[in-house]
């Protein structure tokens, strides 16, 4: 076969539909999310039981960062524990979810931006099966992993995410995994329920500019002040909110859900895009 057959094949991988899959961001927050039954994982549970299934689940995790653009590429990707300190059923579970390999190639060659690399190594880790495993349980629906080139600044990553755009005609659900606001160097546990100030006040704004449709600032994120740069202090949990928003459509509504600041500086606010 030659490499135009190839092509023409990879292309073919998933049909095509009329309608575009939703687009999601979810914050995901402590991985004990992804065991127990409380309102951020109730909600995700409430979204896989809504939607129609998936074809493919496409996930950017936080907590894949990288030199270099990635996508996993495996028959089956491992469940990976990429964690500390938290109780041994945590480290338990399991999430034997297939990949596609061939998918995986096909998304590849539609990314002009930068070269993609077909990993075989990383898996999904629990910025992605926490969440997923609780959309849909049954782990039938194959899952890919892309990750973040932590060499590349804020722009690429909304302009790189467009290139994605293909893959919604096709029923893949493209999730962006991480946290608006992130910052567990000043992390409370007395403030289960609540945040500073500061977080609060960032998690509006982020919001008001979501829905004004103003990504440039959000883009420029390092330019809104103070409680910006506490917001984000490092920026792997705030890049996958801009694959999702570098995905949007002019036309597409945009709709908040676990819309809470929690532990003083983690923000669980998440969004639908449809």
């Amino acid at each position: 076969m030659n490499s135009l057959q190839d092509l023409h094949k990879l292309s073919n991988t998933l049909s095509s539909q009329e309608n575009k899959t939703p687009l999601l961001f979810i914050g995901h927050g402590s991985p004990m999310n992804g065991i127990e039954d409380n309102e951020f994982s109730g909600y995700w549970e409430k979204l896989g039981r809504e939607m129609n299934p998936p074809s493919v689940v496409l996930c950017i995790s936080a907590h894949w960062f990288t030199k270099g653009t990635f996508i996993t590429a495996m028959e089956k990707p491992q469940t990976i524990h990429d964690f500390y300190g938290f109780p041994k059923p945590l480290f338990d579970v399991q999430y034997p979810a297939p990949g596609n390999p061939a998918l995986a190639k096909e998304t590849a060659s539609m990314i002009h931006t930068t070269t993609v690399g077909l990993d075989h190594e990383w898996g999904l880790d629990h910025g992605t099966w926490s969440v997923v495993r609780r959309m849909f349980p049954e782990a039938k629906i194959p899952v890919l992993q892309f990750s973040i080139d932590y060499t590349k600044g804020p722009q690429f990553h909304y302009e790189l995410a467009k290139e994605l755009a293909g893959l919604r005609k096709k029923g893949v659900l493209i999730i962006g995994s991480g946290n608006m606001v992130h910052n567990l160097g000043i992390m409370n546990w007395k403030l289960p329920e609540s945040g500073y100030d500061w977080a609060t006040e960032m998690n509006e704004t982020f919001k008001s500019l979501i829905v004004k449709n103003d990504h440039a600032p959000l883009i420029r994120y390092e330019t809104l002040g103070k409680a910006a740069k506490l917001s984000i202090p490092t920026p792997e949990h705030y890049l996958p909110l801009l694959y999702v928003l570098g995905l949007k459509e002019e036309n597409e509504s945009v709709s908040f859900f676990n819309d809470k600041t929690v532990m003083g500086s983690v923000s669980m606010t998440s969004l639908r895009i449809v």
